[in-house]
């Protein structure tokens, strides 16, 4: 299993409520998290059972932007 951190243009808990019901589909609940604070808005997936680009589509699909930061 990868971890994936991603940039994304999320700026509120609404916004990360639309996500999340976008990447509830594809990922267990509680692996995931946002830091709104962070400059870059990152969007951290742990244990992820599917591909980056997989993800990044899942947040498309809710309106918003990922870009891969880092993949571990």
């Amino acid at each position: 299993m990868k971890q994936y951190i991603f940039r994304t243009n999320a700026k509120c808990s609404g916004c990360t409520a639309r996500i999340d019901a976008a990447l509830s589909p594809l990922l267990s609940a509680g692996s995931w998290s946002f830091d709104l604070s962070s400059p870059d808005r990152t969007l951290t997936v742990t244990d992820a059972p599917v591909s980056a680009r997989q993800i990044e589509e899942a947040v498309r699909s809710a309106g918003y932007r990922a870009e891969l930061l880092s993949e571990k």
